[in-house]
């Protein structure tokens, strides 16, 4: 298929105007409402129940979670899906530290225990110094923070953690060498989670949900911790097993819960301070996420080029000025032979060509002399295991 026409932009939440402006009107159409769009742009929407439109090449999400995403289905069909990784770090990273000093100075519960004081003149002076003595706190200097998860918020916090006086211990078994690189050498490693959740006074997670960090944070590992420890939770809701964080309230094992995940069960507990999903809420970090995302999307449309997919491999080849052919297809042997040989058949040089896979995808860019016609695309198109084929006009 030849998209030199304009692409079609159907958005499925408000989209930072930073970002938007980064596609162009004369070659994007941009709307709430689109039939037969070539992208989907969203934040927070759930797509799970959307059937996946046929002309989808691509999904890009304003933010960092894809949980709202039916990531196995757009990959069943070849269609990369997108996201802004650290665009919001920032936001976070402060939201959780604001989280240690609510919880440390019991913040909000003095908030309520004034607002609830029914008095006035002396009597409420008199009230607000013999009740304050129920809320004295700790202090952060010397404090440990254990980080669940060094990618880019995980670090993010480590590091400020450390400047304000907190030893900081992390653990992430797969942490990369360009977020080691970015941590501060203060910051110890420990050996695995339950050596970490044993060292915390205050423990906060960022790691994203799978099957492997569900209930991560369960009665056992709460078990571990020091009496009167400070839990948060910026992640995702399921990371937290909620009735073991009960058990661990009532026991005296937790001082505090902080989470941006509100649930019946807890959030009326006189230690949870429940927030409304604030964790990226600033102006600053939807525009961010909403400039990345946008960038990514048009090169990917305009070039084929893939960066911070959650899905497909990255994938970046210069423009050399020809027709570029883009090829999603299953991680087996002899797809790339293929191609070739359908080009060949149609007396298609191949001037420059790049293969990444991931998992069990794989994903080809192929700039070729001349242009393949339709029927070429449709051979291509047709071989065992090729999901997606697309040409690019230079």
């Amino acid at each position: 298929m030849n998209h030199k026409t304009r692409f079609k932009i159907l958005t499925l939440n408000d989209i930072a105007l930073a970002g938007l402006k980064r596609l162009p009107r004369e070659r994007y159409e941009v709307a709430s409402e689109i039939l037969h769009p070539d992208a989907i742009m969203l934040r927070s929407h759930d797509m799970h129940d959307m059937e996946i439109p046929d002309t989808l090449l691509a999904v890009a999400r304003a933010g960092a979670g894809v949980n709202n995403i039916p990531v196995e289905r757009c990959s069943a069909a070849g269609v990369p899906v997108f996201n802004a990784p650290g665009a919001n770090a920032n936001a976070v990273k402060e939201l959780v530290l604001t989280a240690i000093f609510l919880a440390a100075r019991n913040i909000c519960q003095a908030a309520d225990h004034v607002k609830n004081l029914k008095l006035e003149g002396a009597e409420l002076e008199a009230a607000v110094e013999a009740g304050k003595k129920q809320f004295v706190g700790f202090e952060i200097p010397g404090k440990t923070l254990g980080v669940v998860g060094l990618g880019a918020i995980g670090v993010e916090v480590a590091n400020a953690a450390l400047n304000l006086g907190m030893k900081v211990v992390g653990f992430d078994p797969q942490i990369t060498v360009g977020r080691a690189w970015q941590m501060s050498s203060g910051v110890e490693q420990a050996s695995s989670l339950d050596d970490l959740f044993s060292r915390a006074d205050v423990l906060t997670t960022h790691v994203p949900i799978t099957e492997e960090t569900r209930n991560l944070v369960n009665g056992d590992r709460l078990g571990l911790m020091r009496d009167g420890s400070v839990l948060l939770n910026f992640a995702r809701a399921p990371i937290v097993d909620e009735d073991a964080v009960a058990k661990a309230l009532e026991s005296g094992k937790l001082h505090a819960f902080v989470t941006d995940f509100p649930s019946a069960a807890l959030k009326n507990h006189p230690r949870v301070t429940a927030l409304p999903h604030l964790g990226a809420s600033t102006y600053e970090a939807e525009e961010n996420c909403a400039i990345m995302v946008a960038g990514n999307l048009r090169d990917f449309l305009e070039n084929g080029n893939i960066r911070h997919s959650v899905n497909f491999p990255e994938a970046t080849m210069p423009r050399n000025g020809r027709q570029r052919l883009v090829v999603a297809n299953a991680n087996v042997p002899n797809m790339v032979g293929q191609i070739s040989t359908t080009l060949a058949e149609a007396k298609l040089n191949i001037a420059d060509l790049l293969n990444k896979s991931r998992g069990e995808l794989a994903y080809t860019l192929v700039d070729i002399d001349g242009k393949a016609d339709a029927a070429t695309l449709a051979k291509i198109g047709g071989i065992d295991g090729v999901l997606s084929v697309r040409a690019i006009t230079a």
